[in-house]
Parts: structure tokens; sequence; C-alpha cells
């Protein structure tokens, strides 16, 4: 452990001589870090967010460069500056010299000569424990990672959320040129393919594993894992903590300008036996093999009792063979699913309750069934008998069965602690996507059929009809003036992608905005793609899959636009439901699924009242809502509550089978496929074309009035479980409403997309923080409830609680009842809505 010294660099003695003299006397048993000047260093000195930690050895002619242009770059990021020191000659004395004329502190951790093990990577280690900074920047002191780019590496590490961002290279218009000469650039080029290929999967998403210029959140990385050894400290950090969240950011090499390469034949030799070292450390694929070669022997006696069964159905009993198929699945389902959970899985690996895990195996097969029959009717329709065809369905969906069981069902938070995110997230600073200046395949129209104009504060234009937004067309909005704009286009490179990416295009560098962010998946232009460039106005271009179902387009990428620039203009999309009660402003909040839909349909039909919003409600920082009423999703456990008399036969019978599928298990199933890599957002965007989600405006279901605004006076948080009534405090009464929040956009890809948002000069952070003191505003006239039932019994509850209470205050004030004196409205009534509401504390209002 190092021993910190606060040493003023006036009063400090020469480093290395100070250095040398401990070593040689034998009095210093660990070594020393040393402030020696520069910004507001000392003990009155704020802790530093950032601290750039710089490995240095022999290196006193490249420490001016680099201290003149490194301390102005990072000084806006509350930086820190920590010379790890491996040299033996006069660098510390130049650091010394030069630190008070820098604008950040500067330290200095001299390892003396005897205890520099493990080299560059050693010294990293012993700068991560001496680190300040909740982050930490890696960068070598050579000035081959220029500096403004080690500057944007760290803002968008601290940016991104992520836990890990890597410099690259090898990405983007990244560029190694730096290297001096071939051989050295093919020596690196073929490291850097020999690590992918040792480690296929935990590197899966970074493109230059071998980088020295990284940054890292100091809690994510635990230096007791890491046995360093030679100059790549950074491929045993990636390989160590798979689990880490990784972004890239391209940069290029820049040419040595001081000093000379450290690099030998002699280090070479060692990072080969590092890395022999390494994949043996972390080998674990054995196991796996074992319980796959398992799982496939049950899987062949299943493949016999399916094939069995529906031999019964269809030769026998006469059954159509896809009815006959869609019922031998369930006998060969329970079957596979004893013979899993008894033999394949030890009881440590059991993951959740018998029960839950018998219905996870079943979902997960019946979902597999809906992509298999039309492959079985296929086959049949080419020729092949059915018994065969079916057979043949079987096998190959079986490394897909294999690995949701594996890492969902059974191992699934022990998986989960090992899988690298599957989407790759590049930083590219050069500018717009190659592929989106090239000609487009065809020439699209520019015009914006359909406008919506949301409370009077968002307008949006789409060449796409948006049904969630229908209640807010508005024609008279010209197409030019909008604040975000949806087209449809060629989005995307046209080849193939091995793993889904989303990149950021511009510079990042300043206070301005990204120039364009696009997000691919695995089929090329035939994926499901889009770009956003942050305007104004903000342009979506989706591509022509997305382009056929827009649910998908609207929920995954339109409404988290839409929450964020109503941020940016003092209002808040708030995860929630509405109605007024005899004039009572009532709001519901629930996480995903728990019962709010069918409550409010209770509600309306039971009690009468005015329906404002079901999922999201538009609120502001003086307690008003506004209506948002999107249609409604009718799930499986929504279904008790519709009786809607004018929907025909075919429409319940096919509500039955939608709501099924479109409910809590179906996005379960979807949200643990999103943790693969599969083309989530492609599989998602054809299921709904395929079988469109069950979606009614609300007065189609129960008969019931709409109100454009009100004041939300009770706050009922619904939950299931013992049957109570608490009151929640303001403060978690906020956080619990941000929560709920958050958890409406769990599905890909908002979590690689919200963070590279930068919306009227908020970035993601400041977003969030003017969110909260919106919501705060709008809590405080509101009286917060947590109601809990066991049997959805929400909407016998809710009206008891609120007339109970009407009667106690007017018996109290004398008052007459309260009911039926809800006014009449004009209807809409966006009136105060159209100038934006300055939250409080907040330092102006958004344009």
């Amino acid at each position: 452990m190092a021993q910190v010294v606060n040493a003023r660099a006036g009063g400090a003695p020469s480093g290395a001589a100070h250095a040398r003299t401990g070593s040689e006397g034998g009095s210093e048993t660990a070594p020393h870090v040393w402030d020696v000047g520069g910004g507001a260093s000392g003990d009155q000195a704020a802790p530093p967010r950032l601290t750039v930690l710089v490995p240095t050895r022999n290196e006193q002619e490249s420490v001016p460069l680099l201290l003149d242009r490194l301390g102005p770059a990072v000084a806006p990021l509350g930086a820190e500056i920590l010379f790890v020191d491996d040299s033996d000659d006069g660098t510390v004395d130049e650091i010394s010299a030069l630190a008070p004329g820098c604008p950040v502190a500067v330290r200095v951790l001299h390892r003396p000569s005897g205890r520099r093990g493990g080299g560059l990577s050693g010294a990293v280690v012993a700068g991560m424990r001496a680190a300040r900074g909740e982050w930490v920047l890696v960068m070598d002191g050579d000035l081959q990672h220029p500096p403004g780019a080690a500057a944007l590496l760290a803002r968008t590490a601290m940016r991104e959320g992520v836990d890990i961002a890597v410099g690259t290279r090898y990405a983007g218009a990244g560029a190694s040129g730096g290297l001096s000469g071939a051989t050295r650039q093919a020596t690196s080029s073929g490291a850097t393919r020999l690590v992918k290929a040792a480690f296929p999967r935990r590197l899966a998403t970074v493109s230059d594993p071998l980088s020295g210029l990284f940054a890292f959140r100091k809690d994510a990385i635990d230096p007791g894992r890491l046995n360093p050894v030679g100059f790549k400290i950074l491929l045993e950090i990636l390989v160590r903590h798979p689990a880490a969240r990784v972004a890239e950011v391209a940069y290029s090499f820049a040419p040595r300008e001081a000093g000379r390469s450290k690099a030998s034949l002699r280090e070479g030799l060692a990072f080969v036996r590092h890395l022999g070292r390494l994949r043996r450390g972390v080998a674990g694929g054995q196991r796996q093999l074992l319980r796959m070669a398992a799982f496939g022997a049950v899987g062949l006696s299943g493949i016999a009792v399916n094939t069995a069964a529906l031999w019964l159905f269809f030769e026998v009993l006469g059954v159509h063979h896809l009815v006959g198929a869609a019922l031998a699945t369930q006998f060969s389902t329970a079957w596979n699913f004893a013979l899993t959970d008894a033999a394949v899985y030890r009881k440590e690996q059991r993951k959740g309750t018998w029960y839950g895990r018998a219905g996870r195996f079943f979902a997960m097969n019946n979902l597999l069934l809906l992509a298999r029959l039309p492959v079985l009717q296929w086959l049949v329709l080419a020729g092949a008998g059915v018994l065969t065809a079916n057979a043949l369905t079987l096998v190959l969906l079986f490394l897909l069965r294999f690995l949701v069981s594996d890492r969902m069902i059974y191992r699934g938070g022990e998986a989960r602690a090992q899988r690298r995110d599957p989407v790759r997230m590049l930083v590219d600073p050069e500018g717009l996507p190659a592929a989106d200046a090239q000609q487009p395949a065809k020439k699209r129209s520019v015009y914006l059929p359909y406008r919506y104009d949301i409370a009077g504060t968002v307008t949006i234009g789409s060449q796409i009809r948006l049904p969630e937004l229908e209640f807010f067309r508005a024609q008279w909005v010209p197409d030019a003036d909008v604040d975000i704009a949806v087209r449809v286009g060629d989005v995307g490179r046209r080849r193939p992608r091995r793993r889904a990416a989303l990149t950021e295009h511009g510079d990042l560098g300043g206070p301005g905005e990204p120039a364009a962010l696009r997000y691919e998946e695995h089929l090329g232009r035939l994926g499901a793609n889009f770009s956003v460039r942050l305007g104004p106005p903000i342009t979506v271009e989706v591509g022509p899959l997305l382009a056929r179902s827009p649910h998908v387009v609207y929920t995954n990428v339109v409404e988290a636009l839409l929450r964020f620039v109503l941020i940016s203009r003092g209002r808040m999309l708030l995860h929630s439901a509405c109605v007024e009660l005899d004039g009572h402003g009532v709001m519901l909040s629930a996480l995903t699924d728990t019962g709010k839909t069918a409550t409010i349909l209770r509600l309306l039909r039971e009690h009468g009242g005015r329906f404002l919003s079901d999922d999201m409600t538009v609120v502001d920082a003086t307690g008003n809502a506004v209506c948002f009423p999107k249609p409604l999703t009718i799930s499986s456990h929504t279904l008790r509550a519709v009786h809607a008399d004018d929907l025909t036969k075919k429409e319940w019978r096919r509500l039955n089978f939608q709501s099924r599928l479109h409910s809590k298990g179906g996005r379960s199933i979807a949200l643990m496929l999103s943790r693969f890599n599969l083309p989530i957002m492609g599989i998602n965007a054809i299921t709904q074309i395929l079988i469109p989600p069950p979606k009614y405006s609300v007065d189609r279901l129960v008969p019931c009035r709409l109100g454009s605004s009100t004041q939300v006076r009770d706050l009922f948080v619904i939950e299931r479980g013992t049957p109570g009534l608490r009151d929640l405090d303001h403060t978690t009464a906020l956080e619990r409403m941000l929560v709920n929040t958050e958890d409406a956009y769990g599905f890909p890809p908002y979590r690689y997309l919200a963070p590279a948002l930068r919306i009227n000069g908020m970035d993601y952070a400041e977003l969030r923080e003017r969110e909260r003191e919106i919501l705060a505003g709008f809590l405080k006239g509101v009286r917060t409830r947590v109601l809990a039932s066991d049997s959805f019994g929400w909407a016998d509850e809710i009206p008891r609680l609120l007339a109970d209470e009407a009667q106690a205050e007017a018996a109290r004030t004398g008052a007459a009842d309260p009911a039926g004196t809800a006014p009449a409205e004009a209807w809409p009534r966006w009136g105060l809505w159209h100038r934006p509401v300055q939250a409080p504390g907040a330092a102006g209002s958004a344009a």
C-alpha cells in the first residue's frame, strides 16, 4: 500500500534523489506519492472526479510537452494527473519543476529500482490503488496518445454510463499511423488478432484490446483480480471483468515526439507467455460443453417422444399436421423439462422455484414453436414427410434451446454476471457515417404526411403513421416546423455484421451536440436500423423493416426522444395512469404489467369520470397532469377487465392469443433474448408485424369521457402482495416514481441510445437531474400512498378510500358533498401549455 505524502513542490526534496535515497538506505517500505503542485493541490483541494494515470519510464524529454498539452485538456473534467514513475533518469525532477504551472493537481508515485514488479502493467495497478478520482484514465507519457483524444475518451466514459472506455485504432476513423514502420504495424495487428482469437466472446465488442489508452470506473475494476505482466494491462482488465460494460472511442495513434520505444523481443515473449497463462486461468468452456452434451442426450429422447406423439395425432387420429405438432410439443416439453431439471443441472444451478423453471421452459418451447411451424409447413410443401420435417425443425433449434436454458432458466444470474454486453458501442468523432453519405438505394420523399402536437409543447412529423399519437394529430403544424421528424430511408451499411452496434458520429470534444447516432443490427440494410441526427430539429431515419412496424418505431425510438425533449421544456413524461373521478385528479403508478390498465378500465366502467391516460402522463412542476391517451395494450391479466360488447367473435379470439404473447411472460422472454447476440429489435419488429399488439382506444373498451388536464391530488402506487395501505414520504415517492418510469424503457436499444443524447445543450445526466426537479415539484402537492392487493382489487379500494376521505372532510368543514361538481371542460385546453415551464431550481428555460 502506497504511503501518501502531501509535500508541496516548494518544500519537497528532489524527487528522483529522494526516491533513491530511501531505497538505498532501506528506510522505505513502500513507494511515496508526492503532491508536487499544480491546480488547487494539497489538503484544501476538492476531490478530483478523474485521475489521469500516466506510467513513465525515462520520459524526461516528453514531460514538458505532455504537461503543457494534457493539463488544459483535462482541466474541465475535474481531473488530477498521477505519474507512476519507474525512471532512472531525471523524469521525476522534471515533473516536480513543471507541475506548479499545470492547471490541475499533479502527483508522483515513484517505484524505486527492485520494486517495479509487473513492468508497465504493475505501474498501472499501483496507480489504480493510489488514484483519488471516481474514474481513472490511463495513457502513455510519450504523446502517442494525443491529450485531446484522451480527454474525449474520459468524457465519453463518464457520460455513457459504461464501466470501461477503450481508445481504438481499428474502428471508425481510428488509425495506427504512429507505429513506426510496417513491421511494428504488422506485429500490432497480428497480436490483436491473436488475443481476439484466444478470447472470442470476452473481447467480442472490443476492436483494440491491446490499446494503451483507456478509462474505467474505479469501483468497477478489482485490482485484486489482476496479475499484471508486461505492457498490455487492458487485456487482463477486460478478460478478468467479463461483465463490464465497454464502449470504444476512435482515435489516431500519433508518432512519438520524444524519447524512444520500450518495446523489445523480451517484452514480446513475456506477452505470449502471459497470454497463455491468462487463457488457462479463465477456461470454463469445458463444463458448458459437458452440459450441452447432456442436454443434447435429453433432447434426442425428447425428439423420440415428440415424434411418437405426432404420429399418434397425425397418422392415427387424423389431426392436421400443424395442430399435431403443437400438441406433440407439449408432451416432449414436459418430458425434456423433467429430465433436464433432474439430470443435467445440479441443485445449486437451479434458479428459482420448480414451477418458475417449468413455466419458463414451456414458454421458451412454445415461442420457438411459433418459429418452427412455418418452417415445418415449408418442408412439407417441398415434399418432406411430416415426421421427418418435424424432427428436422427440432434439431435446427437445439442450440438456441440450450443457450436459453443454460443462461436464462438455470444459470441465469451467474451467466449474466459473466457475459459481455451484446451491443458494440463506438464513438467516432470524425463526422457522419460513410454509409449515410452514399447515394441511397432509391429516391424518397421528404414530405411528412402525419403531424402531431403533444400537449402544445412538442411537435412531431412522420412519414409513418404513429397510432400511439393518433389523438394528437395536428395537420395544421407545418412539416418544416416540427421538433422531431421521422423519415424512412436506407440506414447503415449493406453488408451483414456480426453483432448490433450503436455508433455516435460527430465532434464530441466540445459543448456541441453529436452530429448523429446510428443503430445497426445484424442483417445489413434489411435489419432494424435507424439513425438520429440531433438538431434542432431532431431527425430520425428508420430502415424499411422498422417502417412496417410503427409500434416499435414509436415505443423504442420516438418515445425516448419525446421524453427528453419534454424534459428540456419543463415537462415530464411520467409512467402512470390518470383519471378524474368527480373532479378529483387521481393517478396510478406501478411497475410494468402489474395491473394498471385493468384498474383504469374498471374505475371508468364502475365509477365514471374522465380518462386522461393509461401508460404515460405529461406532468409539470406545479402538479398539473395533461392527457396522453395512447391506445391501451390488453395483456393477459388485463383481459378479465374487458367487457366490450362491440368486439366481434373474431376479435375476441385474436385478442385471447395476442394478449398472451404481448404480456409480462412474452416481454420477459424478449428481455432474456436481448442479452444474447441476436437482432432483437428486428425480431421484435417482425413479431409485431405478424402478430400486432392488441391495442384499443379506451372508448372502444368502455364508455367514458376524455379529460384534457387535471390537478392531481392523490397518487396510488399499486403493487401485488398482502393487502395494505401506507403513506410514502416525499423522498421515497420521488425515487419510486423515477424507478417506475425508467422501468417502462427497459427494452433495447434504450440503454445504449439514451446516454448518448444531448437535447438543447443538456446531456443525459443533466436531463435526468432536470427530470428529477420537475417530478419533485409535481409531487409537492400530491398525497402519495402504496396500495397492495392480492386479488387485483385496486379498483374497489380506491373509490372507497376517496369517498371516505371526502365524507370526513365534509363533516369536518360542514361543506356539501363535492361529488358531481366537476367543471365542464372546453376541449382541448392546451392554454398554459404552449409556453415552457421553468422547473424549480433550473437555470433558464430551454427553447
